[in-house]
C-alpha cells in the first residue's frame, strides 16, 4: 500500500521585499517545519519551492508557492494534481487581518474571506473542504490601505516577539494535525 501524501501550503509572497510582513506569515510557518525537518525548500517545481520529507510515516510536501499572492491557486491545483493528493489531505497557512495579532484558527474548510490568496486556492481547486490555520496579523489601522497594512512589518518588539511565538504553535499544529488530524488540532489550537 502506498502511503499517505500530505500537502502543506504556507502563503506569502517570493522576493526579499516582502519578506516578514503580514502578508507573508506562511512562509514563515513553513521555514520554521523546513528547519525543524532537515527539508530545505530548495527544489523549484510546480510554481513552487517545494521540500518532501517523511513524517510519522506519511509522505509530507511543504510549498511555499512562487506565483506571488494573488495567483497561489494556479500552484496548489498543481500540487493536488501532480501528488493525485485528496483536497482534506491539503493544509493551508495564512494570515487574518480578522484575528487579533498571533492568535490561530484552525478550521476543517470554510470560505476565503477577504483573503486573495485563499480567493485563488478556492476558485481553483475543487471546493473549500481543506484545513487551513489562520494567523492573526491584526486588524488595519484607521486611515491604512488595507494593501500596505498586509505588506508592512511587524514593528514594535513585543508583536514580533508575539509572531514568533504565533509562528512556532502553528508549526505545532501542523505536526498534531499530521499526527493526529484536522479535529485534534483544532481541539488543541483553537484555544
Amino acid at each position: 500500500m502506498e502511503r499517505e501524501t500530505l500537502i502543506v501550503v504556507g502563503l506569502g509572497n517570493p522576493g526579499r521585499e516582502y519578506a516578514h510582513t503580514r502578508h507573508n506569515v506562511g512562509f514563515e510557518v513553513t521555514d520554521i517545519l523546513a528547519e525543524r525537518w532537515h527539508a530545505p525548500l530548495n527544489r523549484r517545481k510546480l510554481g513552487g519551492m517545494l521540500a518532501e520529507v517523511n513524517v510519522d510515516g506519511k509522505r509530507v510536501v511543504l510549498c511555499q508557492p512562487q506565483t506571488f499572492m494573488n495567483l497561489s491557486g494556479e500552484c496548489v491545483i498543481q500540487l493536488l494534481n501532480w501528488y493525485k493528493c485528496p483536497l482534506e489531505n491539503l493544509m493551508v497557512i495564512y494570515d487574518d487581518i480578522d484575528l487579533p495579532v498571533a492568535r490561530l484558527r484552525v478550521r476543517k474548510s470554510g470560505s476565503a474571506g477577504t483573503h486573495n490568496g485563499m480567493r485563488s486556492i478556492i476558485a481553483n481547486v475543487p471546493g473549500q473542504n481543506f484545513p487551513r490555520i489562520r494567523v492573526g496579523v491584526g486588524a488595519k489601522p484607521q486611515g491604512w490601505d488595507l494593501a500596505d497594512w498586509v505588506l508592512s512589518h511587524f514593528q514594535i518588539r513585543e508583536e514580533q516577539d508575539a509572531m514568533k511565538d504565533a509562528f512556532s504553535r502553528a508549526a505545532d499544529c501542523v505536526e498534531d494535525w499530521i499526527k493526529n488530524g484536522v479535529d485534534h488540532a483544532m481541539t488543541n489550537y483553537n484555544k
